[in-house]
């Protein structure tokens, strides 16, 4: 067994998308190389439903998939093959733009008014990039929930975990999406693929993520005795921790416990061209999807 390295870890960037939707984005615009073959992670939390209410009107998607997840509150979401249908908390939906679709998500609060939810954006290989376009709607009870000994707990949403296998299949990526918490204190390690790109997204509490020696936490400035200095802190809320290669991952709990996304890919290792939602692999296949956009030729 090998600890996989904590490579990077960064905060996240509040910015506005769709119709003036405040939230925060994990990471996105960079170099694709970084975290192939994942794109794009926006994290939709916010208790004021006029940072929320206006959503995300019609847009289009082309070339990648895009994976929703809601704790919290509900999304309404309609696209140009006439799929209508609503995520509740707990519910994922995993979209196949392929060739192109146009859709709409409409977030809603829940009874206090709360939205909370991630979009994952994974990008296709170019043998999958005009593919038919599909959907797969899961429910939260169709999640399987393991939990261990130690109470340490694992949504498994994709890929196998601990046995289990979740509900969302045939994706390009042979992803591993989880939704994991380690109680207050406890000391956790997880098998990873050795082969595929991996990283966590710390959304509540706080904790250690250990590279081959030491524990590695966010570099802060603090004051002490009216000196400003720079410390490791626990990696907390709104962290993301990407890391190297390795078959394991080892997390220390905080005072609080921490619940993280852990989630992992096969890189597809190929161009790409990206323009917003449309992510191909050439700028001559980009300039075509904008042309078909303006021509009103972009839904086949």
């Amino acid at each position: 067994m090998s600890i996989r390295p904590v490579k990077h870890i960064g905060s996240t960037q509040t910015t506005m998308e769709g119709a003036g939707v405040k939230l925060e984005r994990v990471f996105g615009f960079q170099d694709p190389e970084m975290l192939d073959p994942f794109l794009l992670l926006d994290d939709f939390r916010n208790e004021r439903p006029q940072d929320f209410l206006k959503g995300f009107p019609w847009h289009p998607h082309r070339g990648i998939e895009t994976i929703t997840y809601v704790l919290a509150g509900t999304v309404e979401h309609g696209d140009s093959l006439g799929n209508t249908g609503n995520l509740g908390a707990g519910d994922v939906q995993w979209m196949t733009a392929g060739r192109g679709i146009m859709h709409q998500e409409m977030p809603k609060g829940d009874a206090n008014g709360r939205m909370h939810g991630f979009q994952l954006w994974a990008n296709l290989p170019s043998s999958l990039k005009m593919t038919q376009p599909r959907y797969q709607d899961v429910t939260g009870q169709e999640i399987p929930v393991e939990v261990d000994d130690d109470g340490t707990s694992a949504r498994i949403i994709c890929g196998e975990f601990w046995g289990k296998r979740g509900p969302v299949d045939g994706i390009a990526a042979e992803p591993q999406y989880l939704d994991i918490h380690v109680p207050a204190g406890k000391k956790k390690r997880f098998k990873v693929d050795t082969y595929k790109q991996t990283f966590a997204y710390v959304f509540e509490g706080s904790g250690n993520f250990e590279g081959a020696s030491d524990p590695f936490g966010v570099l802060t400035e603090k004051e002490f005795g009216g000196e400003e200095l720079k410390i490791r802190d626990e990696t907390g809320n709104r962290s993301l921790v990407i890391f190297g290669s390795g078959d394991e991952i080892v997390v220390q709990a905080g005072d609080e416990g921490i619940r993280f996304l852990l989630v992992s890919g096969a890189p597809i290792r190929e161009p790409v061209a990206w323009h917003g939602p449309i992510v191909m692999n050439t700028h001559e296949e980009l300039n075509q999807a904008v042309k078909e956009l303006r021509s009103g030729t972009f839904i086949r």
